[in-house]
């Protein structure tokens, strides 16, 4: 059986290399789907624009959110996929370099089911995407495991 893709909502060039890298570097051979912006990411999820000949039963099995992005936010993202019966289940991890506490009471408030700092040490944030795959790619039981 193929592998779940992940969706990373990123718009910072280097953030994706680097995130990409580093799962690459923990053998998290998942095909990774890179959005960048929240208009893009909701595209995606739902079959809309460039994506409107996607095969939306297949959801990714996991979604690394960035906040601060162009044309729609983070925040705004899981707002919206919340409110969706498809994706209201979708695993979330909220992965951003925001130390604001508004965005982490906000972040969980609507519904992220975690949410990470990313670590300016790229050890530390090659470490941090390895548990993140570790528990949310195998450890962690969802409705279709």
């Amino acid at each position: 059986m193929k592998e779940k893709a992940i969706l990373l909502v990123e718009d910072n060039p280097n953030d994706v290399k680097l995130t990409l890298h580093a799962l690459k570097k923990n053998n998290i051979a998942n095909e990774v789907v890179v959005a960048e912006d929240g208009v893009e990411a909701l595209e995606y999820l739902f079959g809309e624009g460039a994506y409107a000949d996607r095969d939306t039963a297949q959801l990714p099995s996991l979604v690394l959110l960035d906040l601060k992005m162009p044309r729609l936010d983070g925040l705004d993202v899981l707002k919206r996929l919340r409110a969706d019966d498809r994706t209201k289940l979708l695993p979330i991890v909220i992965l951003t370099s925001s130390k604001e506490e508004q965005d982490l009471i906000a972040g969980y408030s609507l519904g992220a089911n975690s949410y990470v700092r990313k670590p300016v040490d790229f050890d530390q944030f090659t470490e941090a995407v390895r548990q993140l795959g570790l528990y949310w790619l195998v450890l962690n039981e969802t409705l279709e495991s």
